[in-house]
């Protein structure tokens, strides 16, 4: 093993982290971008600017991107139609004393894109849409328990039932249980030891996981047999997924929704939508800050919106993905790591899963998987987000680095020397979140 601070590839990262340090934890306002995901001396740690699907970083290297901001990039970066309105917005207002007119406009078209969408209130982040969901239905139903099956923000009714729950009361840890993905008598059996008390169910519709055996119309049976209302995160999948949303895919309408990172491709905005009648419950549900009807982000989700559907990008997500997933799963089998590899998911986003080898953990294997990638261009950590902006040709050439990359993970779980071949410390677990 090298050591951090060896690799003059990353030169200008690592100084700034020294920097950045001093006045920011980690370095970052966000854990995945952070040295906790990201490993010293294997990668770089700062970005200067987006190009489509191309990301550059502050020492002049360039990948093509597979993170896309965390899933919030779905066209590409710098998008110029969405630039073009954002800037004619900007010379009107940011923000303005009044309700712009455009607030409505943007409501309308989501009411129009997702099914269960019938009044639509605003937010910054995909945390304020799922805390949002989950207070209007504790008013709603008059209960105090929500149950929770994947990731769902960092406030605390959530993030309590996680590991990183520092700092949540124990009596807010106590009101979020937790069941399993595709297993319905994992649902049934929380109703029957807290009978009456549980307000919704909320999860992530699909993931890295089909739904199974008529699992999310099942969901929403048990919910409302029990009381409950059924809540789909759809952060992540909602303008992503073919449809427009997960709930168009799979044919299952919830009772409320959140949606956010594919609304406005990375602009700051998101969205609690519903029923109509649980909508109008936010007439007295407090639910209202400064930035909720801030203009330039709106602008940028119209014209987002809007090219979604006028070009069809929902549809090239799933098919330029699906050749990547198609490929990534071949290059697993022809180079013998279906013991240790698998990839996972929708064509529009996947997860390369690593598994212990008994050779390595799967840590060390995701740290050298990052490190090679990123040294052919590629900026992967084991997640794909597709945007409108890759092309089948970023799909090629990603596909040749990825076969460079894994011939080197099956020698190296081979010869037993893993770590010699890192130049840093290995990754260690943050959390787990789904």
């Amino acid at each position: 093993m090298h050591g951090p601070g060896h690799n003059q590839r990353y030169a200008a990262s690592e100084s700034w982290l020294a920097r950045a340090e001093r006045s920011i934890p980690l370095g970052s306002q966000t854990f995945s971008k952070s040295r906790t995901q990201l490993p010293i001396g294997a990668s770089p740690l700062f970005a200067e600017r987006g190009e489509g699907p191309v990301l550059i970083d502050i020492d002049g290297n360039r990948y093509i991107d597979y993170v896309c901001s965390l899933g919030a990039i779905t066209l590409g970066y710098n998008d110029p139609d969405v630039n073009a309105a954002v800037v004619a917005q900007a010379q009107k207002a940011v923000i303005m004393s009044l309700a712009g007119r455009e607030e409505t406009l943007l409501a309308e078209k989501i009411i129009d894109l997702i099914p269960c969408a019938e009044g639509v209130r605003f937010g910054k982040n995909g945390s304020d849409a799922t805390a949002g969901c989950v207070r209007i239905a504790r008013a709603h139903t008059r209960r105090d328990l929500v149950a929770v099956c994947g990731y769902h923000g960092w406030q605390d009714w959530y993030i309590g039932s996680t590991a990183r729950h520092l700092g949540v009361p124990d009596s807010t840890r106590e009101m979020t249980k937790k069941f399993t993905y595709n297993d319905i008598d994992s649902v049934t059996a929380l109703f029957r030891a807290h009978p009456g008390e549980i307000a919704a169910l909320i999860l992530e519709p699909v993931a890295f996981e089909e739904p199974r055996d008529d699992f999310l119309h099942k969901l929403k049976d048990v919910a409302h047999a029990n009381g409950a209302l059924l809540i789909f995160d759809e952060v992540v999948t909602g303008f992503r997924f073919p449809g427009g949303s997960a709930q168009a895919m799979t044919g299952v309408t919830p009772d409320l929704a959140a949606i956010g990172k594919g609304m406005a491709n990375g602009f700051p905005i998101s969205a609690v939508v519903g029923r109509a009648e649980l909508m109008k419950l936010m007439e007295e549900v407090f639910f209202s800050f400064t930035m909720g009807g801030e203009l330039v982000s709106i602008a940028a989700a119209m014209a987002t919106l809007d090219k979604g559907r006028e070009k069809k990008v929902y549809d090239q997500l799933a098919s330029v993905g699906q050749v990547l997933l198609v490929g990534v799963r071949d290059l697993i089998a022809r180079h013998g790591l279906a013991e240790t590899l698998s990839i996972v998911g929708q064509p529009s986003w996947q997860l390369i899963v690593m598994k212990d080898h008994a050779s390595a953990s799967s840590f060390d294997l995701k740290t050298l998987f990052i490190q090679e990638c990123m040294r052919r261009g590629v900026f992967a950590i084991g997640i794909h987000f597709l945007s409108y902006a890759h092309t089948l040709d970023h799909v090629r050439q990603t596909l040749a680095a990825y076969d460079e990359v894994f011939a080197i993970l099956a020698d190296a779980l081979k010869a037993n020397d893993l770590r010699r071949r890192l130049d840093c410390e290995p990754l260690v677990p943050l959390f787990k979140v789904r």
